[in-house]
């Protein structure tokens, strides 16, 4: 009876059997809602590169002696909790910046802010709740990876403007998106190198292309209120675009993976990768935005494919 009775309470464009609405009370899902709880794919690719850095950190930290597997273990549970916190505040903050732009996109006008389920006040009430956990998170590691973390929060802030001054709104969410391959790099060496800035460079790429993907959903609503993206840039011709963006991410993470000393195992992970990335791309059907939601969600994939090879290459290394 209870889902009968909330169905107009859901959001159109995320499923209506996720975990969100079997377990929490119907008045916490608009803010569950705002923060995409119903959609872990956005933390999850927030996630990766993080864990990708950190792990392949602690490949070089085996290497210098200064490897310590509960060190890495905490690091990646602050991340994950991290990339929820964070990209939960930031789709706040982003529907708060988009409030009106979201009543005139069909896929978005069912969130709770266009359609009156929270108010404005609310939701500027659960970004700074948001903010404090991750906050929280940052102050567990270093003082260079706090700077780096605050650093961050300049272009998190520029981002949803992007798409009314540029049609590459999809570069600067990559910017935002992918400073966990840098965060995770100096939280286990206090430092960066120039294996974690390739590594950075690969995931904007990464994101740019996926997000492209993702784009396409709205690209006819985009165009009628003057949206600008990389979709409506690309065109016809986003093929060809994202054989360059996904092979400049396998390129640049191929060299990251060299100057960190990562072995073999890693190596297949990333070849595994390029697999996922061409199957992307012959299956795309730009027309079609239930498949480019279904590409795009593939990724995650993609994710924990590199993963999982850092992470049995780290085995591997350890003495």
């Amino acid at each position: 009876m209870q889902d009968s009775e909330h169905f107009n309470d859901r959001v159109s464009d995320a499923p209506s059997d996720n975990w969100v609405y079997r377990i929490l009370p119907p008045w916490l899902w608009p803010y569950a809602q705002l923060a995409r709880w119903d959609r872990p794919i956005g933390w999850q690719l927030l996630m990766w590169p993080c864990f990708w850095s950190a792990t392949l950190a602690a490949n070089v930290a085996i290497d210098e002696g200064l490897y310590s597997g509960s060190l890495l273990v905490s690091h990646l549970f602050l991340y994950f909790i991290g990339a929820v916190a964070m990209r939960g505040a930031g789709c706040t903050y982003n529907d708060l910046v988009d409030h009106e732009i979201d009543t005139q996109v069909a896929r978005t006008r069912s969130r709770p802010l266009p359609s009156g389920r929270v108010t404005r006040a609310h939701a500027k009430i659960f970004i700074g709740l948001q903010a404090l956990v991750g906050l929280f998170v940052l102050l567990q590691f270093n003082w260079f990876t706090v700077f780096l973390g605050l650093l961050s929060l300049g272009i998190v802030a520029l981002y949803p403007y992007a798409k009314r001054f540029t049609d590459w709104p999809q570069f600067y969410l990559g910017l935002a998106f992918s400073w966990g391959a840098l965060m995770g790099w100096a939280g286990i060496l206090g430092g960066l190198s120039l294996a974690a800035v390739l590594l950075y460079a690969a995931s904007v790429a990464w994101t740019i292309g996926y997000d492209t993907i993702y784009a396409h959903q709205d690209k006819e609503d985009d165009a009628l209120i003057g949206v600008r993206s990389t979709a409506r840039l690309f065109g016809d011709k986003t093929r060809t675009w994202l054989i360059g963006l996904y092979g400049l991410t396998l390129i640049l993470m191929f060299a990251a993976f060299v100057l960190a000393g990562a072995n073999l195992v890693a190596f297949l992970a990333l070849f595994g990768a390029a697999g996922m990335f061409a199957w992307q791309i012959v299956r795309l059907d730009i027309d079609d935005a239930a498949q480019c939601l279904v590409l795009f969600q593939s990724n995650n994939r993609v994710g924990l494919t590199i993963f999982s090879g850092l992470f049995l290459s780290l085995l591997f290394a350890i003495p």
